[in-house]
């Protein structure tokens, strides 16, 4: 680990984070809370999101389900729809599996043991290691993409930290700071100095309590940590979605597969299509033989994490009920997409679109 001989001056790091804290933390809601089902609730949530966006997701699964009992009854169409917008839709459905492994096998008392807790659906070492600490105030650090940034700059951790060699050396760092006495307060301090204080662009070192004690800030290095090697290949791919209209109604399927599992979408074709290519696209889904003419496009891109995805969505509109070879393409109105039927971000741009058309 290329730690510089940095320990004399780490000593009250701990002490500086958690005066830092006491003045500059947010009031958020899961901070006053020892309930692990919210905190559980808040921290899948925010895993990939920001606190801004996250919040209203929580105060509204919070409300319509105030219990884990209350969540693990509820239904995953229910669930889906109000996770529309937070993307990783693979996070709801698991935390709705390990919401009914808590109910059946721990009658809803939700396990204050952190090998427990890492048992359940989803949960992983950070997952596990927040409830543990935030709930049940277990000794255990918790160690996300802010911990990950203040440690490798306050240490000058060159190993890449999306790597074992990475984890093991900034794990041994926040170790070395850890308070253990106060471990729960401890965690949320050090990710809230990430979150707001040493930011990933133009961290405000200037006015930081820690700018004697950062390594990474004496050697002029704080740009380049935390570093991580390689990047994620982003694919680029084409989606070509057929809309049709019938009077005041449409046609939807339901995703199997993939990170949109569960969640409805117009019939896709995942390539490129030209307009004729369009109409025999439909006529190869359509069993009856019915004129279909065929309307404007709309184009977007969806960014994730691996796929830049350019989708097509084209208007076609039939004067008679098509009826179709594939069994799960079923006859809705557009407004019950994405209130009735879970969709994807991507399916509710066309649909916001839509809307503006009807203006």
């Amino acid at each position: 680990m290329c730690i510089l001989p940095f320990f004399a001056k780490v000593l009250r790091i701990s002490t500086s984070i958690l005066a830092w804290y006491t003045k500059y933390k947010r009031d958020l809601p899961w901070r006053h809370t020892r309930d692990p089902y919210k905190i559980w609730l808040s921290e899948v949530m925010l895993q990939q999101t920001r606190v801004q966006q996250g919040l209203p997701y929580y105060e509204e699964f919070v409300s319509a389900f105030p219990t884990i009992t209350d969540f693990a009854n509820a239904d995953e169409q229910q669930i889906l729809t109000m996770w529309q917008g937070l993307g990783y839709y693979s996070r709801a459905r698991n935390m709705h599996t390990a919401a009914k492994q808590v109910v059946e096998n721990h009658a809803g008392i939700f396990p204050q043991d952190y090998t427990a807790i890492k048992a359940l659906k989803g949960v992983g070492d950070y997952t596990a290691a927040a409830i543990a600490s935030f709930a049940f105030d277990l000794p255990y650090p918790v160690i996300d993409g802010n911990v990950y940034r203040v440690v490798s700059r306050l240490f000058n951790i060159c190993e890449p930290i999306n790597k074992p060699v990475g984890h093991k050396a900034v794990y041994e760092a926040v170790t070395s700071i850890f308070d253990t006495h106060r471990p729960a307060l401890f965690n949320q301090a050090i990710m809230e100095f990430g979150a707001l204080q040493c930011t990933p662009k133009k961290p405000k070192c200037e006015e930081c309590p820690l700018q004697s004690k950062c390594a990474a800030y004496e050697l002029d290095k704080v740009a380049e940590l935390p570093f991580k090697e390689g990047r994620t290949k982003v694919k680029s791919i084409t989606h070509t979605y057929l809309v049709i209209h019938y009077r005041e109604t449409t046609f939807i399927e339901q995703r199997k597969a993939g990170i949109w599992q569960n969640l409805h979408q117009f019939p896709l074709i995942e390539e490129a299509l030209n307009r004729q290519e369009v109409i025999e696209a439909c006529k190869q889904l359509i069993d009856n033989e019915i004129p279909l003419t065929l309307g404007d496009k709309f184009k977007t891109t969806h960014l994730l994490s691996h796929r830049k995805i350019s989708a097509h969505f084209y208007n076609i509109y039939v004067d008679i009920k098509p009826l179709f070879l594939k069994s799960n393409i079923f006859e809705t109105l557009l407004a019950d997409i994405g209130t009735k039927y879970p969709t994807s971000v991507l399916i509710q741009k066309y649909l916001n679109q839509a809307k503006e058309d009807d203006k």
